[in-house]
C-alpha cells in the first residue's frame, strides 16, 4: 500500500509545449523537454488542430530521419494523452509533410522516480522539477503531494 502511494506521488500531467506553446511549429521541443523531469506514471497531453497536425510515436531511427513509414503509434484526435509507463526514451513527431523537419519532434527521457523508499531528507529524494509547472501540472502535483504525505505517514506508522 505504501509503495502504491509513493508511486502516485510522482505522477504528473504535462501539456506538451505549455505554457507558451502547444504541439505546433513554433515551439522548441528540445528546450521544453529539457526543462522537465519525466517519470513512469506521468502523462503527456498533445493539444493541436487535427486538420493541421498529428502525433506519431516512432523509433529513434525514424525520429532522427523524420520517417513516418512505420510508426509505433498514431494519434490524431487533437487532444491525445500518452501514458509514460516505464523508464526509457520515447520519440514523437508530427507526420504532416515537412513538420518534423521543421522542428515538430519531441524526445522524452523517462527516468526512474526518486520517490522510491529513500529516507525523507536524503539528497535527491523527492527532488522537484526545476521548471514552473503548467496550471494542469500544478493541480496534479498538489494532489500528488497529498498522496505523498499520506504515504510518508503510513510508512512511518509501519516502521514504528
Amino acid at each position: 500500500m505504501a509503495v502504491a502511494l509513493f508511486g502516485a506521488a510522482s505522477a504528473a500531467t504535462y501539456n506538451v509545449g505549455e505554457p507558451s506553446g502547444s504541439w505546433d511549429l513554433r515551439t522548441n521541443y528540445g528546450d521544453w523537454a529539457a526543462s522537465k523531469r519525466f517519470h513512469p506514471g506521468d502523462q503527456l497531453v498533445f493539444k493541436y488542430s487535427p486538420q493541421n497536425h498529428d502525433v506519431l510515436e516512432v523509433s529513434k531511427a525514424d525520429y532522427d530521419s523524420c520517417s513516418t513509414a512505420s510508426p509505433i503509434a498514431n494519434h490524431n484526435s487533437g487532444n491525445d494523452a500518452v501514458a509514460l509507463t516505464s523508464a526509457g526514451t520515447r520519440y514523437f513527431i508530427c507526420g504532416f509533410t515537412g513538420h518534423c523537419a521543421g522542428g515538430m519532434k519531441l524526445q522524452v527521457d523517462v527516468v526512474p522516480s526518486a520517490t522510491s523508499l529513500a529516507p525523507a531528507g536524503a539528497p535527491g529524494a523527492n527532488a522537484p522539477a526545476a521548471s514552473p509547472p503548467s496550471p494542469v501540472s500544478a493541480a496534479t502535483k498538489a494532489t500528488a503531494t497529498g498522496f505523498a504525505l499520506a504515504g510518508v505517514l503510513l510508512a512511518a506508522s509501519l516502521m514504528a
